[in-house]
């Protein structure tokens, strides 16, 4: 996606307004200019097992805001029974997000957010998804931010899948 910037606001080829502004790790926009990290593509459509393979290299490089963009094209082309599941999953990337930039108190409200939505997939989800053990870590995370534990987005993010 190629975008230019017109007036006041970044556009891709079809005229709708999309942010150039490079990113940190974190997401939060660097000036222009900045290097950044690369940002996720929008509207892949993947399965759930590459939805969750893509999600957790992120995850696991310290990057929860570019899973959660992987996450919500999930949520956006999957099928609405699942629909939703995975926005679940990206309101905690959100919120393990939040909470390694500082603000605990968004942090772990999505943390728990999506924890709540998410207990309900229990044995039930697509691609061995570990949904007890995401709700677990999820309201345990949450908890931490709550106390003013520091995270760092790397250390501890999730296993999105339960060992074999």
């Amino acid at each position: 996606m190629s975008t230019s910037q017109s007036g006041d606001r970044d556009r891709d080829e079809e005229g709708r307004a999309r942010n150039a502004r490079p990113r940190d790790g974190l997401g939060r926009p660097l000036p222009y200019g900045t290097p950044g990290v690369d940002r996720q593509p929008e509207g892949v459509v993947r399965t759930p097992a590459e939805t969750l393979a893509e999600a957790q290299d992120l995850l696991d490089a310290g990057r929860p805001f570019h899973a959660h963009e992987v996450f919500e094209d999930a949520w956006k082309s999957g099928p609405e029974s699942e629909r939703a599941l995975w926005r679940a999953l990206a309101q905690m990337a959100v919120g393990l997000t939040h909470a390694a930039r500082g603000n605990a108190r968004g942090g772990a409200r999505l943390l728990r957010r999506g924890a709540d939505v998410l207990a309900a997939w229990r044995g039930i989800a697509p691609a061995s998804l570990d949904t007890e053990g995401l709700v677990r870590w999820a309201r345990a995370l949450a908890a931490q931010v709550d106390q003013g534990t520091p995270v760092d987005a790397a250390a501890s993010a999730p296993r999105l899948r339960a060992a074999p």
